[in-house]
């Protein structure tokens, strides 16, 4: 018997039954330099530079199977001196069926997906502000890792989130488990958004349950429009978050967020915001404030926004303030 001829027989016969699930792979990426200050008296006093760096560069592969369906994966690499990737996602796309999704790290399925859908010229208002000890506060079903569904429905865009253990962010390969936080719950949650093009009006809500190491569990509710007439779009939702645990008094909060945004021409817009938490128990208001620019041309985007918080955490007389200077390119 011929052995090579055999073995090269074999892996043609390999190769012409795997052809037709052949994929590609697409490689993008961009870089950003950014300048921040920050002040009030929760700020750190002791910084050397303002200026800092940031790349990033996606994988992004996919593939049709024998039924029409496209299996897709996307991996954010992480550039900034990390290894290995800060989120991978994988995807199903069935068509009318709908699109299956798992993310390891960041996911945002089901209400997940409508922690901020307020108009803005950059970033959501709270971003930047607080410190890692005293962070802002916020009503909201969290990301991270576990899997999603969505589908159109009736002309509303229907999405739903699921996820063992949802605070598992760290990177781990098939065949792994995380160990680095508590055992919880499970969460899921349900999120329904429906656009009404004629008179330039979105609606959205949802509602969800965040699993807790002590065995309780956070209800979430989210509601709220956006409504956009010529270059003008405003909205406006609001977030509610209850423990379950009767006798918690501190972690029911209600996060009220605001905003317009003004699109100048096709490469300039600016908008303003507000983003409020009350937490129940505390005589003091969460209360943000921000002011942003975005300036496009071509590849490169230059973004500007002030931001600022009175009573951060809940807690008079903690103020923080952030002003960035952006400066994106797409490759």
């Amino acid at each position: 018997m011929n052995i090579k001829k055999v073995g090269l027989t074999a892996l043609a016969a390999s190769l012409a039954a795997t052809s037709a699930y052949a994929g590609e792979l697409s490689i993008s990426g961009g870089a950003k330099l950014s300048y921040v200050t920050k002040g009030g008296n929760m700020a750190t006093t002791d910084v050397s530079s303002g200026f800092a760096m940031d790349n990033e560069i996606t994988a992004t592969g996919s593939a049709e199977l024998d039924n029409g369906f496209i299996v897709s994966v996307t991996h954010g690499l992480a550039a900034s001196g990390g290894s290995g990737s800060d989120s991978s996602t994988l995807t199903l796309n069935m068509g009318d069926l709908g699109t299956l999704s798992y993310d390891d790290t960041d996911g945002h399925a089901g209400l997940a997906g409508l922690e901020n859908k307020m108009p803005k010229a950059y970033e959501v208002a709270n971003d930047g502000l607080g410190t890692t000890a005293v962070p802002v506060v916020m009503a909201k079903m969290p990301s991270g890792q576990g899997f999603g569904y969505s589908n159109t429905i009736a002309g509303a865009t229907v999405s739903l989130g699921w996820s063992d253990g949802i605070g598992a962010v760290t990177d781990r390969t098939d065949g792994g488990q995380d160990t680095t936080i508590a055992s919880t719950n499970s969460s899921s949650s349900i999120a329904v958004s429906y656009d009404l093009a004629d008179i330039g009006l979105s609606v959205f809500g949802g509602v969800g349950t965040e699993g807790q190491a002590d065995g309780k569990e956070l209800d979430h509710t989210t509601m709220g429009a956006v409504y956009a007439f010529g270059p003008v779009k405003i909205g406006y939702q609001i977030n509610d978050e209850d423990d379950t645990d009767s006798t918690s008094t501190t972690t029911d909060l209600e996060t009220e967020i605001y905003s317009i945004a003004f699109m100048v021409n096709d490469n300039l817009s600016i908008s303003y915001g507000e983003h409020n938490s009350d937490e129940a128990g505390s005589a003091v208001d969460q209360e943000i404030e921000s002011i942003q620019a975005s300036y496009s041309m071509g590849g490169m985007t230059l973004n500007i926004k002030d931001s600022e918080v009175t009573g951060l955490s809940n807690v008079a007389d903690q103020n923080h303030d952030t002003t960035e200077i952006l400066l994106t390119f797409a490759f």
